[in-house]
């Protein structure tokens, strides 16, 4: 069955998020005439108000951007000499209040706490340790690992390394260094090697060597990993994800596919996990946040437009009839509008 995932011949010159610097493609903008302690003072009023407004709430938390909001966190502080967090906590519940307190927090902080949540408890949830490591880039996981530092005291890497093993591990490990190569030049004789190496790793031999895909799939950067699934569909008559499927299995297998597609586009991998996240019985809310509150000012917009060419519905009507309520709410700002 053909997927959206085989379709090489767009990819060479199609954006790429995993080195984008501007806000462009995002959903949420930096407010014009924006007015910190006068958006302190909206929130304070509906806060200590006798039932909270969280239409306010909803207001002014999406439609600022992280900077701003973290300009609002200093000035409810220096106000009332509580945080606003603090205040939040005690007046929301559930998936409202988680929503609403990712928003406050600065990325790199929030993907450390979804790392900590990840690592922690019993057993280890690899599905998101798998999407923060092979979605983010090298400075979004500096920031992470620079969060975890200050958060922890110990390094991201080093209490990375007990929770995982084998090839997984291994892969997961390379990732989490944030040191994938960022040149935009591609070397077209290297990519036929490369995808001459995987083939001969894979599809080739009797037994799959993990050991060359986790080195090339980690450490090459973008253009080149997308020249070198061109030249490896050329040369095996498969994509790289489909022989990856067949050859292996596991949490090595899942890694390797995101990485592939976080290669191809992070919209469109985003996308299917979004509705991974809302399909079947019940919404996995965490998931649904994490990706909507820290992709609303990268690439939000193409993560709509992947989701409707995927599924053939908007993003937006998905979580209309998903989820409900002050959560609901606040995710449908954060989306924007509806791609009908």
């Amino acid at each position: 069955m053909a997927t959206v995932w085989d379709d090489l011949s767009l990819l060479l010159d199609s954006p790429d998020s995993l080195s984008v610097t501007s806000s462009a493609r995002g959903t949420v903008k930096e407010k014009p005439g924006f007015n910190p302690s006068e958006d302190a003072a909206a929130l304070r009023k509906a806060i200590e108000g006798l039932g909270t407004n969280e239409k306010t709430l909803i207001e002014i938390l999406t439609q600022r951007s992280n900077a701003q909001r973290q300009l609002i966190c200093k000035s409810y502080h220096q106000a009332t000499g509580r945080t606003l967090a603090d205040d939040l906590k005690g007046d929301t519940r559930g998936d409202f209040e988680d929503i609403l307190l990712a928003l406050i927090t600065p990325p790199g902080q929030y993907d450390c706490k979804e790392f900590i949540h990840a690592i922690k408890g019993a057993g280890t949830t690899e599905k998101t340790l798998i999407e923060l490591f092979a979605s983010r880039s090298n400075s979004q996981i500096k920031a992470m690992s620079d969060a975890y530092l200050a958060e922890t005291g110990r390094s991201l890497i080093h209490d990375l390394k007990s929770e995982v093993s084998g090839d997984f591990g291994k892969a997961l490990l390379i990732l989490a260094e944030g040191k994938r190569d960022e040149s935009k030049t591609v070397d077209a004789a290297k990519a036929k090697a490369d995808a001459k190496v995987l083939y001969e790793a894979g599809e080739k031999r009797w037994g799959t060597d993990e050991s060359k895909f986790i080195d090339i799939l980690c450490h090459r950067s973008v253009p080149q990993l997308r020249q070198t699934l061109v030249e490896y569909h050329n040369l095996s008559g498969k994509t790289l994800q489909q022989s990856i499927e067949s050859e292996m299995s596991g949490n090595i297998e899942k890694l390797l596919v995101a990485v592939v597609k976080c290669v191809k586009s992070v919209p469109a991998y985003l996308a299917e996990r979004l509705q991974k996240s809302m399909k079947g019985l019940g919404t996995t809310e965490s998931i649904l946040t994490r990706i909507m509150v820290s992709r609303s000012e990268i690439d939000l917009l193409d993560i709509r437009a992947e989701y409707k060419k995927l599924y053939g519905c908007s993003l937006y009507s998905a979580i209309q009839s998903e989820t409900s309520g002050d959560y609901r709410r606040a995710l449908l700002r954060l989306c924007g509008a509806d791609d009908k």
